[in-house]
């Protein structure tokens, strides 16, 4: 296992089958981050993006109380409009860093996961909780209102359901999450770690320069209209035969096929 980053509240491992684990560390019982918490996570992810080995990112908290249980209230207490608006810009960096990594980024989900967590976990390409995860979007509550990657959950869950989480400031469980389409999949509590485990290395064993490709085409698809999205779909394609891990991998496939077949 190779530390690639170590850092008072980030904690960046890679293994040798290129999966890497992202942990927010010294953040509270809740993994509350703050302006501090947000620069080492992104210091993290930059070093992680520049590894070409790596294949799959793992993004948790410590322990199995929080995901991330939000942004820190102590610190945006004293906050003035300028202020503000530099810590929320920082938050929206953190956001963009995970989105833009190049490789799929697993959200492990377990215990709380709110405000700034929840939006973290939206630019994921996967969520996977366990039945102890709860939702919700608390800012009304303390008199702000849910800003920045917040605008991601009316296309995940819709925009009724998103109107009731975001102007009441309700949590949901793991049961409606997943209902509601907000989560990838759920599991049983102590089976997190083995469920995102065993998805880890299911992505890590798919070709890396398809599943780049993939990721990178699923961000693209989110800000063009379809016809756009479709038609930029085509030079990915052709670029993927300039790899010849298309050519390689078919020919293995043909290969295998049995006579007749």
């Amino acid at each position: 296992m190779q530390t690639v980053h170590r850092g008072r509240h980030a904690l960046a491992t890679l293994d040798a089958a290129g999966i890497g684990q992202l942990t927010l560390t010294d953040a509270g019982a809740l993994n509350i981050i703050g302006s501090a918490a947000m620069q080492d996570l992104c210091t993290a992810l930059a070093l992680l993006r520049d590894h070409a080995d790596l294949r799959v990112l793992v993004l948790r908290g410590s322990g199995d109380r929080a995901f991330i249980g939000g942004a820190d209230i102590g610190e945006m207490a004293a906050l003035t409009p300028a202020a503000a608006r530099i810590f929320i810009t920082q938050l929206a960096g953190l956001c963009d860093a995970v989105a833009t990594l190049p490789v799929p980024v697993i959200a492990r989900l377990g215990g709380w996961c709110l405000g700034g967590g929840l939006e973290v976990a939206m630019v994921c390409d996967l969520r996977v909780c366990d039945d102890s995860a709860m939702f919700g979007m608390p800012e009304v509550k303390v008199g702000i209102p849910s800003v920045i990657h917040a605008a991601l959950l009316p296309r995940l869950i819709g925009h009724s359901r998103a109107a009731a989480m975001l102007l009441t400031g309700q949590t949901i469980d793991a049961d409606r999450a997943e209902a509601w389409g907000l989560i990838t999949e759920r599991c049983a509590v102590g089976r997190l770690d083995e469920r995102v485990q065993a998805l880890a290395a299911e992505l890590a064993a798919l070709p890396p320069l398809a599943l780049r490709q993939q990721k990178r085409l699923l961000r693209h698809w989110q800000t063009v209209p379809l016809a756009q999205a479709i038609a930029d779909s085509i030079d990915e394609f052709a670029n993927a035969y300039g790899s010849g891990e298309p050519q390689t991998l078919m020919s293995r496939f043909m290969a295998r096929r049995k006579p007749g077949r």
